[in-house]
């Protein structure tokens, strides 16, 4: 690695310390209603959304109303986006004239954007039309996002609330949410990816002629704004089929940097915006350097791996690679895109270097916590918390704590099943597709890489992050099937959960802490919370790991490729 490469990292990571407490302190502030009064604008389109849909913003609920709320939204929303695909044919905006694509595909699409997995197994440019994209996928773009802050929120009141037996409004967080947070950023996002050449109209594809004489359709559609949001919501979807690496959905260095910003910004932010909301600053900065400590040591080693030589072919580990961007930033993007739920891609996992490549699965594998997606992130990073206050409560022979909450059976309880629920369906559905023909028939890798196609596929699917290994065709009855139940129960399986902690504890009463209390604003707990994540993560996913990417990389040391 050159001085340039270390230059490219560092940029990135100031760019999001510095935003993260600026950031955060405005989205504490349109959460707790302080903010949405000086956002003039915006106030109007709030107000007006209310008035439509006739929410009255000022009624708290309790978990199971906000929770209803919340579920009966997004399927809602599943049932608008499978009919836009369906019914594509017969709508207007589809200059191209693009049918239906199949049930399941429909089935699995739809399920994606809702979840904010973004999981895709279609080219968007050959199957989707101009309405389909815009109304549909990046509509759920903004409120899929919006539902996991609002999550988030809900839990930080349930944290910080005393004797209560409310959460906030579900119809309040998400629509300040969509319009104060994710819709301004999405509009200067759009405008400088518009300035840097991103593909933004409503024009039908262009034919043009090479200089080896033969016609090219060259794509053409509302991109820029997709990618915004795609990026800032943690959504990860492309609008063409090569997500990123696509000229027009990235076509320069300057976007491919303000695109992996973009990527964590938010949930960088948001780990300042729950320390607000807990009252506790300290506690929130704790966090922040779990995860960026976690990140930037998982950057080293894909930066190791994908440096050295192959063994195999003796050079350096380029096929697959962005070559306008160089190796760096291809190592950056595939942890950006992993330890967050996003799942774009500027180069091919797949063709990453077997360490590196295992990386990206083990980032997803740990439940998307290191910063994790819009929202879900934070909630999911709270259940490993809430994990290690109780183990460090049991090594001290006290009463489990967090913020004077006593810590009991019922949260441990739904604590366990969204940390334990995400890796059952990644190991089931793997070993599913590795025991059948129509599992197996859609490779196209066999030994161990074949084998990471798929526990990716399912990994990245359960961890509702939406990248693809590449190599496995998974536009087939049985991938859309299985992995879009995947997706929804590890989203709504997590959610759920969430919400029953959340309310448990603003129900309890909160006790002073003492001398003899646990700190959880200190170096001490930081180490104990990354000992528990990496147990957890180690002991459920290196034996399979070590049948993928470890021995594929051993193999590679002794001269076999796959």
């Amino acid at each position: 690695m050159t001085t340039n490469d270390f230059l490219q990292i560092g940029a990135l990571i100031a760019a999001l310390i510095v935003l993260t407490p600026l950031l955060g302190r405005f989205c504490y502030s349109i959460l707790t209603g302080r903010g949405a009064k000086v956002l003039r604008p915006f106030r109007i389109l709030e107000r007006l959304t209310y008035k439509i849909c006739g929410i009255d913003a000022d009624v708290e609920m309790g978990w199971k109303q906000y929770a209803s709320a919340l579920l009966l939204f997004n399927l809602g929303g599943f049932v608008v986006v499978y009919l836009l695909q369906m019914l594509q044919q017969f709508l207007p905006l589809n200059p191209q004239n693009l049918s239906a694509p199949s049930w399941h595909l429909a089935f699995n699409s739809a399920v994606s954007f809702v979840t904010n997995t973004n999981w895709q197994a279609y080219a968007g440019e050959t199957t989707l039309s101009y309405l389909t994209q815009m109304v549909g996928l990046t509509v759920q773009n903004f409120v899929s996002a919006a539902t996991g802050i609002a999550a988030m929120a809900a839990l930080a009141r349930g944290i910080s609330r005393k004797t209560s037996g409310t959460l906030g409004n579900f119809w309040t967080d998400m629509t300040r949410s969509t319009i104060h947070i994710l819709l301004p950023l999405a509009v200067i996002w759009t405008l400088i990816l518009v300035g840097q050449g991103v593909v933004q109209n409503l024009e039908g594809y262009q034919s043009a002629t090479t200089i080896e004489g033969k016609e090219q359709v060259l794509p053409m559609g509302l991109a820029a704004s997709q990618i915004a949001i795609k990026q800032l919501g943690t959504n990860g979807g492309g609008y063409f089929n090569s997500n990123s690496t696509h000229p027009y959905e990235n076509p320069t260095p300057i976007s491919n940097w303000f695109e992996a910003l973009a990527i964590l910004m938010l949930p960088a932010a948001l780990v300042y915006t729950f320390g607000l909301m807990v009252g506790s600053r300290k506690h929130a900065w704790v966090l922040y350097g779990v995860m960026m400590l976690m990140l930037i040591v998982l950057i080293g080693i894909s930066a190791y791996a994908e440096f050295s030589n192959n063994s195999a072919l003796g050079v350096a580990h380029l096929e697959g690679k962005e070559t306008r961007f160089g190796i760096v930033n291809s190592i950056i993007w595939s942890n950006f895109t992993t330890v967050a739920s996003n799942g774009s891609v500027n180069a091919m996992h797949s063709s990453l270097s077997p360490i590196a490549g295992g990386i990206a699965m083990f980032n997803i594998m740990l439940g998307e916590i290191i910063f994790g997606g819009v929202g879900a992130g934070m909630y999911g990073m709270i259940l490993f918390v809430l994990l290690a206050v109780f183990l460090a409560g049991l090594m001290v022979g006290r009463t489990p704590e967090y913020f004077g909450k006593k810590i009991e059976a019922l949260e441990m309880r739904w604590t366990t099943i969204p940390i334990i629920l995400p890796s059952a369906l990644i190991l089931i559905g793997a070993a599913i597709a590795c025991s059948t023909s129509a599992g197996l028939s859609s490779l196209a890798n066999r030994g161990p890489h074949g084998l990471s196609e798929i526990l990716y596929a399912f990994t990245s699917a359960s961890g509702n992050n939406g990248s693809a290994f590449a190599g496995l065709n998974a536009n087939t009855p049985f991938y859309n099937i299985t992995l879009g139940l995947c997706m929804l129960l590890a989203r709504f399986g997590v959610i759920l959960p969430v919400l029953i902690v959340a309310g448990s504890l603003a129900n309890k009463k909160s006790t002073p802490m003492t001398a003899g209390s646990f700190s959880t604003e200190g170096m001490t707990f930081g180490l104990i919370l990354i000992a528990t994540i990496l147990i957890v993560g180690a002991l459920t996913f290196f034996p399979v790991l070590a049948l993928g990417p470890i021995i594929e990389h051993l193999l590679m040391l002794a001269g076999t490729t796959f």
